[in-house]
């Protein structure tokens, strides 16, 4: 949806950067006084905040993202990208959202269902208001003091998950025209935000259309970051064709780290555009070296898919941007560490797990086969592994586990496929590939009789809305799918937004259609649907549920 936008001529931006690499020291003087030092927060920080001048989990463990950005406000339907993106590799997903000022607003239940699948997928979740992009100079951005209270209007939603989630104010929220303007509504958002009691660390975007390409960001920094008292703040630079050189791009990070004020590249780009080519291998290089965070844009759907890391939001079609962000040098597979608060890791842990065994197929259908193979093992513990597709002298990521077995879908009928396993441990150390084993799927597949249980829960409450979780296992020795989920409702709830299925409902009459990731079912496997919902004073769990008709048992 978004392509990097620069509308002041390109000559003039030459000279304004050349004139900004002039006046360096002044700028730096006035990010980095001698006495300046980054605050570090009060004991009162919990979860994810900042440190001298870096990103730190509420264990002290330092958090590097590495991740991208999903385009969720324009395609909601689109949720498995978040379990796409997890299984590539990456630590961190930035979420587009709408605080109704230009486009639909996000309700709080669609925010707690995202948050909810970031978690689930062990992604820290940065939730960012889309609507304030370019404000100043594109006449239907909002402000940023909307946006603060769209976020306050969230609080009940947020509360609590501080671990998990970074609050980004507004995206890019100044464009190009008098963008030293941009400091003071900034500024008075991030104070709005701490008066309504927000501990979250809070991000925020520069102006020029996120590149701050005339410094003022740059300049400003510090008395942006001393007007919060928490000291929990992080700066953002989006990165697009104004860096089309190593020395702009290593000026500027190198800039933010010696003041000791935190820093990401909260966007960048690579494919080149009508105003530049972006140096992407120093911005991602840079950024390893330091120590910073990146967030590549974006998953899929932009206006121009040049900018598309996936096309059609299918992960086992990457793009060569996708390519090179996922599996390039410092890339995010290579680079990425999963945060701590998902089971743990010692952060000095630099020893991968041995390979996995070969894997063994069974279960083989026209669209799917389930792999299984000997576990790794790790000096500290093995937390997953990924299954990838080979063939042609490349890998595609199929599957991702937490268990020695998998269940590859969305395969085509009578193909010959080629798959390895690789191992990784909570300290994102990634092991050998293990040998491959070649399967062929069948010409034609069905559904065979069913056998089933079903467990449901309510993971959360508030007024008028939960967060619930159906989890449907297959008790039979054989595969089952495509199928068909029925239950219904005694007290009037209605299903908002799920993900893992596609609901249909009558009345209290659900019914549900697995997604392309969950249509088959394996012998002794189990899916889970989780999903948002609104209900009234009452919330009674359905008591009956049958798949393909078939009355399942409860749980």
């Amino acid at each position: 949806m978004r392509t990097a936008r620069r509308d002041t001529p390109e000559s003039l931006v030459r000279l304004l950067t050349g004139l900004a690499a002039l006046l360096g020291l002044v700028v730096v003087g006035a990010l980095c006084p001698a006495a300046a030092l980054a605050r570090s927060p009060g004991p009162q920080a919990a979860g994810l905040h900042i440190s001298d001048g870096r990103l730190l989990e509420g264990n002290g463990n330092d958090f590097v993202m590495r991740g991208v950005n999903h385009a969720h406000t324009w395609y909601p339907g689109e949720t498995q990208s978040l379990a796409d993106v997890k299984a590539l590799g990456a630590n961190t997903v930035r979420v587009v959202l709408s605080d109704g000022h230009r486009w639909s607003e996000n309700s709080p239940e669609d925010v707690a269902a995202v948050v909810g699948q970031c978690k689930a997928n062990r992604l820290i979740c940065v939730l960012e208001v889309h609507d304030t992009t370019g404000y100043g100079e594109e006449a239907a951005a909002g402000t940023l003091d909307h946006a603060a209270d769209y976020w306050i209007g969230l609080k009940e939603v947020l509360a609590g998950e501080e671990d998990y989630v970074i609050v980004n104010i507004g995206n890019e929220p100044w464009g190009n025209t008098d963008p030293a303007g941009w400091t003071e509504p900034t500024i008075a958002a991030v104070e709005k935000l701490r008066a309504a009691g927000f501990q979250h660390t809070i991000m925020v975007d520069a102006p020029n259309w996120g590149q701050d390409w005339q410094g003022v960001m740059r300049a400003n920094a510090r008395s942006v970051y001393d007007a919060d008292p928490t000291g929990n703040l992080i700066f953002s630079i989006h990165m697009y064709s104004v860096y089309d050189t190593a020395q702009e791009i290593t000026d500027y990070l190198n800039a933010f780290v010696d003041a000791g004020l935190p820093l990401l590249i909260g966007e960048f780009g690579g494919p080149a555009d009508q105003w530049g080519d972006p140096d992407e291998d120093t911005m991602m290089a840079t950024a390893e070296q330091l120590g910073l965070g990146y967030l590549a844009w974006s998953w899929s759907g932009n206006t121009d898919p040049v900018l598309d890391l996936a096309l059609d939001f299918d992960p086992s079609r990457l793009s060569s941007w996708g390519e090179r962000i996922f599996h390039g040098a410092d890339g995010i597979a290579g680079t990425s560490k999963e945060a701590t608060v998902f089971g743990g890791g010692d952060p000095d842990d630099t020893q991968a797990p041995t390979a996995p065994g070969a894997p063994s197929a069974s279960a083989v259908t026209d669209t799917s086969v389930t792999l299984g193979w000997t576990a790794a093992t790790d000096n500290v513990g093995v937390t997953g592994y990924d299954v990838v597709r080979v063939g042609d002298g490349a890998e595609t990521e199929a599957a991702a586990s937490t268990t020695n077995t998998a269940t590859v879908t969305g395969l085509t009928a009578g193909t010959a496929y080629t798959f390895a396993v690789y191992a990784r441990d909570a300290a994102g150390n990634r092991s050998a590939r293990s040998a491959t084993v070649d399967v062929t799927t069948d010409e034609a597949g069905g559904t065979p009789g069913t056998t089933c249980s079903v467990g449901y829960r309510v993971v959360g409450e508030w007024p008028g809305g939960f967060q619930g979780e159906i989890a449907v296992r297959n008790t039979g020795t054989a595969p089952v799918g495509p199928w068909t989920l029925a239950f219904s409702f005694a007290d009037g709830q209605t299903i908002t937004n799920m993900w893992g299925g596609t609901p249909t409902q009558n009345a209290g009459a659900v019914s549900v259609a697995p997604a392309s990731y969950t249509s088959t079912i394996p012998a002794g496997g189990t899916v889970t649907l989780g999903f948002t919902g609104a209900r009234g004073g009452t919330n009674t769990a359905p008591g009956v549920f049958s798949l393909n008709g078939t009355a399942c048992a409860t749980t």
